[in-house]
């Protein structure tokens, strides 16, 4: 996949200040694995996409609404970075897609 592929995004996840808890565990951390979890019952947006740690034990937010509608909630979401309690920006790719994890 190349960088300039459209199905690659990076989103900044929305309503992580109202989870700073979530955000600041170190199943966030860059490089982890994240769980997208569809939320086809949610009473404000039927296509509400949850980002959540990859055992499914903490969630950080959501998928903006404007990208969640084109999703289909079986893409691959690595943590890229966080920035205190407030912010996480994930990277998608589509189903299938290989992201290896960063040297430390």
């Amino acid at each position: 996949m190349r960088w300039d592929d459209p199905r690659l995004r990076v989103v900044a996840v929305a309503g992580v200040s109202f989870r700073p808890g979530a955000v600041a565990d170190a199943s966030f951390d860059p490089g982890v694995r994240l769980a997208l979890v569809p939320e086809p019952h949610n009473e404000h947006d039927a296509n509400a996409i949850g980002v959540w740690n990859e055992e499914r034990t903490l969630q950080a937010g959501y998928v903006p609404r404007e990208i969640a509608a084109e999703l289909s909630g079986s893409e691959l979401a690595v943590s890229l970075w966080r920035f205190g309690a407030e912010g996480l920006r994930v990277l998608l790719v589509p189903p299938g897609s290989w992201v290896g994890r960063p040297r430390r």
